[in-house]
């Protein structure tokens, strides 16, 4: 039987490339975000299905795995960055957004399509945290505070699961050009977006990151890939070599 595969966050960017390269796979796709007009188009390229989802809604989440006749990898992309405020100068609100979209997404969809991802006999959750998880930076708390929790949420649930038919994966990468992360973090400002890969040659593209999830997700159902960094050549821990003009 043809594996079914959910990717959240899929309208674009790492999640959109994950549904492009799983497609290619093989899997049977379901492509899930809040962007309807943007998902149809991408299940008509791909052969997928689209679903409006939010992952922060448990309501829309529950509805929405009630449609699924089986799943046997749930890709929880959905997330991103909110603002670069120091944490005297937090917008609470953006902390809010970050905390919901990157650590209670994640549980909303892991809570409602596990049983599923076990009665599947072979089932994976993958989960796209960051490297910001581990290394922490000035402007960052509330980044590397959300994405901190959807890592520690992806070690206990391998834990919890031990003995089931289930794989857990995060993958975590570093610098990453997508068209909308630092645009969104930046609130709109493109200056200030672009300046993010100012000098940069060559960071990771969302089809660099695709490649790791697919390749974490086709190994033998005996082989768990725990945790995968990836990070463009340019880049060290949190130090970036930038080329001078």
């Amino acid at each position: 039987m043809t594996k079914t595969a959910v990717v959240t966050g899929a309208s674009s960017g790492i999640g959109a490339a994950t549904a492009r390269r799983l497609a290619q796979e093989g899997f049977q796709v379901v492509v899930a975000a809040r962007r309807r007009d943007r998902l149809d188009a991408l299940a008509d390229e791909i052969g997928a299905r689209a679903a409006a989802l939010d992952v922060t809604d448990s309501a829309s989440v529950a509805a929405f795995a009630d449609t699924l006749p089986h799943c046997d990898v749930l890709v929880n992309n959905a997330g991103g960055a909110v603002g670069m405020e120091t944490v005297a100068e937090a917008d609470v609100d953006a902390w809010r957004t970050m905390y919901e979209t990157n650590v209670l997404g994640t549980l909303h969809m892991t809570k409602a399509l596990l049983p599923k991802l076990i009665a599947s006999g072979d089932g994976h959750v993958l989960n796209v945290t960051s490297t910001a998880a581990r290394l922490y930076y000035e402007g960052g708390a509330g980044y590397n505070a959300a994405k901190s929790g959807q890592a520690a949420l992806t070690e206990v649930l391998r834990v919890e699961l031990l003995g089931q038919p289930v794989r857990v994966t995060e993958v975590a990468p570093g610098l990453v050009r997508t068209e909308e992360f630092s645009l969104v973090r930046y609130r709109g400002d493109a200056e200030r977006a672009a300046k993010v890969y100012e000098g940069v040659v060559d960071p990771l593209s969302a089809d660099d990151v695709a490649d790791c999830i697919a390749w974490a997700l086709t190994r033998p159902a005996h082989v768990n890939i725990d945790q995968l960094v990836v990070r463009p050549r340019a880049q060290a821990g949190r130090k970036l070599h930038r080329e001078s003009r």
